[in-house]
């Protein structure tokens, strides 16, 4: 589990979430609640798409030198709050081997080529939401 700084603005009653560390990475919500749930989601999904895309995740800042960073200055000083978002980030992509009936096996393919994964990235996004439904703390 990884710790991501995240800024907070509260506009027009609605709240915005910005991640220095992650630029491009924003979400919000019309409760404070809502906007920190998902904040995590948009997080975990821009992860997956710097990974997908082939770039190298940033060294994640703390807080003080967030702070120190002249160049975020400005969105310092438009943040009303300051929030620390705990995410999973991905490992070392492992090699395993698996047994799969066969027509399951073209199920699957079907079905990631349908929504543009490759089987690998299907399997493992489906393992992710098992384990989010099964309340697992086991990552």
């Amino acid at each position: 589990m990884a710790t991501v700084i995240a800024f907070i603005v509260k506009e027009d009653g609605a709240y915005g979430v910005m991640f220095p560390d992650f630029p491009g990475a924003v979400t919000g919500g019309d409760t404070l609640d809502e906007a920190l749930r998902r904040a995590r989601a948009t997080l975990e999904a821009h992860v997956e798409a710097l990974i997908e895309e082939g770039i190298a995740l940033p060294e994640l800042r703390s807080l003080d030198a967030i702070t120190a960073d002249d160049s975020l200055a400005d969105l310092r000083g438009e943040a009303d709050l300051v929030a620390a978002i705990e995410v999973d980030l991905p490992g070392k992509s492992v090699r395993v081997n698996v047994s799969f009936d066969e027509r399951l096996l073209e199920r699957i393919d079907r079905a990631a080529a349908a929504v543009g994964e490759s089987r690998s990235g299907f399997l493992a996004a489906a393992a992710k939401r098992r384990i989010a439904e099964s309340g697992s703390a086991a990552a």
